[in-house]
């Protein structure tokens, strides 16, 4: 039996092979790039070092402990930098890393995507959804 009947019509090639290390490493970054608060947090430091607050207000409808959650992975992750200014009472700015701001267009990129397709993708979503009886 061939490579490609096991298969189903794709031919295996030495560097397409399953590396299980890089599949963990692309999931770790995408489940943290591609979290909703996360996008939202990226964009709205994309115009510069933010406080807190201001962050909170940008977003909106984001508690105080996801945000919270939210920049500590980021800044773990080092995509956003939090500084401590010493005043009473303590500043606290966030601002995007060379990293962070590296992700900036491509986050942008995907957003500007899903805001163009989104209604084809609904149109599909209804078809399949009307024709997923006939497949019973």
């Amino acid at each position: 039996m061939t490579a490609k009947r096991k298969q189903e019509g794709t031919a295996l090639l030495p560097g397409s092979l399953h590396v299980p290390e890089d599949c963990r490493a692309v999931s770790e970054v995408l489940s943290r790039v591609g979290d909703k608060w996360t996008v939202l947090v990226v964009t709205t430091l994309g115009d510069g070092s933010k406080r807190f607050n201001e962050i909170r207000r940008a977003l909106g409808s984001i508690s105080q402990r996801m945000l919270t959650l939210t920049l500590r992975g980021l800044e773990r992750d080092g995509l956003v930098t939090r500084t401590v200014f010493p005043t009473i009472p303590p500043r606290v700015e966030y601002e995007l890393t060379k990293l962070g701001r590296s992700l900036l267009e491509p986050v942008s990129g995907l957003g500007l995507w899903a805001r163009q397709n989104r209604q084809t993708i609904e149109s599909a979503r209804r078809r399949f959804d009307a024709n997923a009886g006939d497949r019973q």
